[in-house]
């Protein structure tokens, strides 16, 4: 009966965080501090509920007793807290950020509970990060220069970390509130009513007959799910259970399957017109439109699949995989058109975009498009008890990023409080010595640090506040700096030790999730060289430039990105010696800048490396398979031998 009970309070309040958003987006929100209190009290619910629920699952003992006790424990102080900021918004208005002994207090539990719910859904990494924070802002005093400080005492900390509009309940968690949740709704939506598995299809057909089709696929997929998801672990477990097999079974190795998918779906955080949650948070701190953001994305966006795509072939063609055609052959297009009115909802919302609508009313016009498509089918249609399975399904993915943005709040508020920002600003200007090339690189190898085990989301509020003014003060604009260290921070996500990403493709694979890691960055290691373009050519931001730039500096980077991964793979129409690959690495260095004559004899060596390799006979054997992986052989009815 419990249990049971627990379910109940889950779904109604899953569909009293998904109304509260979409109410907000058609008749405006809600003053901040009741908006993001009113989101973070029904986040603390769902979390701990769904804690509580797993509790009666395990078995009876004095241990799980006690667990349901600080469960209970660390849900009040939550909402208590947190609910404190929504009942008596008015009043600490008024007192404008003076707090008293009991608000010290409720503070803290809020910091206790938070930590908590983010140890529970998004791992110990932010939490440790959050709490070397604080303990800076209490004790910063006494490091020595440039990182020390005055001194704050907790009463000022709590102030500013739980009162203060840059703490808890500031811009990141104010994005969750509004525009994420919106968003996450109508990918919930599309997923329920099987416009996922429309695009995967249509994925699928477009290149079921290429070599390693599976695997590219898996990219295309990606790259279309991206549009829905916005988030790599979940666009790994959306498109994995269809992708990793089917890549297994035309012949890639099980950790090569999952290296290309966590790859695949990193990118999709970076894919208009969805994006991830980074995304909105960037429109807010750089104040440019969402739609700008997302034009200036989608270049790059494009150009991360293309590398990608070129990186999967070479490792096909290295690999002698051959064209699964069994897949090819079960295509059905005619399926696929008879689904692709349940995608409306997309145009819907990029229309709307584009027309100067906000991300808000775009996303609720597009959930409602997304509701009524449903209903041409009787098989999608959204019945009651589907339509609150989507919004628990929904509040499972705002869940992680809510609790994200509350730490990641918590670290803002104590840059904030004591400048660490800006110090840390100077010391990479510092010790690059005024190289901008050197302090990219500075900046990359921070965002994969701070990134990792964080949600992109959090990644990025990180060293937008801590490294891009960096590059802002170096030169670089805003936009470019920003893009900059989002992408940077989005590629911690197959970085080791912690790749989220490729832990979750580890576990469709069956593979060893360190290798799978390892073999990602491989696969990305082209990608790492992307950001590198909206400095250096950042006419790719479609930013100040003519046409004619454009497309010369689109398909210059493409020409870099493919002559990267030829010399990655060691392979064009055949495997190359590293003579070959080092004038193809040299050449993507020479395509990066701008201008016309590097250019020109970067496509020089390019095409003389084509050519030469063109008229070699193709006869080198393939690699061998790594240990412990047995060839694979395709029976006459798709099976493997």
């Amino acid at each position: 009966m419990v249990p049971a009970l627990l379910n109940g309070v889950i779904g109604a309040a899953s569909v009293l965080l998904v109304g509260v958003t979409l109410y907000s987006a058609y008749f405006g929100v809600f003053p901040d501090g009741i908006q993001r209190s009113a989101h973070l009290v029904l986040v603390f619910m769902l979390v701990f509920t769904m804690a509580l629920r797993v509790t009666f699952t395990e078995p009876a003992g004095r241990f799980v007793g006690l667990k349901r006790v600080w469960i209970v424990l660390a849900l009040a102080m939550g909402v208590v807290a947190a609910g404190h900021q929504l009942v008596n918004f008015e009043a600490i208005n008024n007192r404008y950020g003076a707090i008293t002994e009991v608000e010290v207090y409720l503070g803290v539990a809020l910091l206790i509970a938070l930590f908590d719910a983010c140890r529970r859904t998004i791992g110990l990494s932010i939490v440790i990060l959050a709490g070397l924070f604080v303990s800076y802002g209490l004790f910063g005093s006494y490091l020595p220069s440039p990182f020390g400080h005055r001194g704050y005492s907790l009463e000022r900390v709590a102030s500013q970390v739980y009162l203060g509009g840059g703490g808890v309940f500031g811009t990141p968690l104010g994005v969750s509130a509004t525009f994420v949740t919106g968003v996450v709704v109508l990918g919930a939506l599309l997923e329920k009513t099987g416009a996922g598995q429309v695009l995967m299809d249509f994925a699928t057909a477009l290149t079921g007959r290429m070599r390693g089709g599976p695997a590219k696929a898996a990219v295309v997929g990606s790259s279309l799910m991206g549009m829905i998801s916005g988030t790599a672990v979940a666009n790994v477990l959306t498109t994995g259970p269809i992708s990793i097999p089917l890549m297994r079974r035309s012949g890639y190795r099980k950790e090569a399957a999952g290296a290309i998918e966590a790859v695949a779906s990193t990118g999709g955080q970076l894919m208009p017109p969805v994006m991830g949650a980074a995304a909105f948070i960037m429109a807010e701190f750089t104040n440019t439109s969402y739609f700008d953001i997302a034009k200036a994305a989608f270049l790059p966006a494009v150009l991360f699949y293309a590398v990608l795509f070129a990186m999967v072939h070479f490792e096909a063609v290295r690999r002698k995989i051959p064209i699964l055609r069994e897949a090819a052959d079960l295509t059905d297009w005619g399926s696929i058109l008879r689904g692709s009115y349940l995608l409306l909802p997309l145009p819907v919302f990029v229309s709307m975009l584009i027309n100067g609508y906000s991300i808000m009313l775009s996303s609720f016009w597009a959930v409602v498009a997304s509701i009524l498509v449903s209903y041409f089918s009787r098989k999608t249609s959204l019945t009651p008890k589907r339509l609150v399975e989507t919004c628990v399904a929904a509040a499972h993915a705002v869940i992680p990023v809510a609790v994200a943005c509350a730490a990641a709040g918590v670290i803002i508020g104590v840059i904030t409080l004591t400048g660490v920002g800006l110090k840390f600003s100077s010391m990479v200007v510092e010790v690059s010595g005024g190289s901008l090339p050197i302090a990219l690189v500075l900046t990359m190898l921070t965002c994969l640090v701070l990134g990792m085990g964080l949600p992109t989301a959090a990644a990025y509020i990180l060293v937008a506040t801590l490294v891009a003014p960096a590059l802002v003060d170096m030169g670089v604009g805003l936009i470019a700096a920003h893009l900059f260290v989002l992408y940077s921070a989005m590629l911690s996500s197959i970085t080791p030790p912690v790749a989220l990403a490729a832990f979750a493709a580890a576990s469709i694979a069956g593979g060893n999730p360190m290798r799978i890691a390892l073999l990602a960055c491989q696969f990305g290691m082209a990608a790492f060289a992307v950001p590198y373009f909206f400095v250096y050519d950042p006419a790719i931001l479609l930013k100040d430039a003519t046409t004619t730039q454009i497309i010369l500096s689109f398909v210059t980077a493409i020409a870099g990105g493919v002559c990267a991964s030829a010399a990655t793979m060691g392979c064009l129409f055949n495997r190359i010696g590293p003579i070959a690959r080092l004038i193809l690495g040299v050449t993507a260095v020479l395509f990066v800048t701008s201008d016309l004559r590097t250019d020109l004899l970067a496509a020089f060596l390019a095409l003389g490396v084509a050519f030469w390799d063109a008229r070699r006979t193709g006869s080198t054997p393939p690699l061998p398979q790594a240990s412990g992986d047995k060839p694979q052989v395709t029976t006459s009815n798709g099976g493997i031998q």
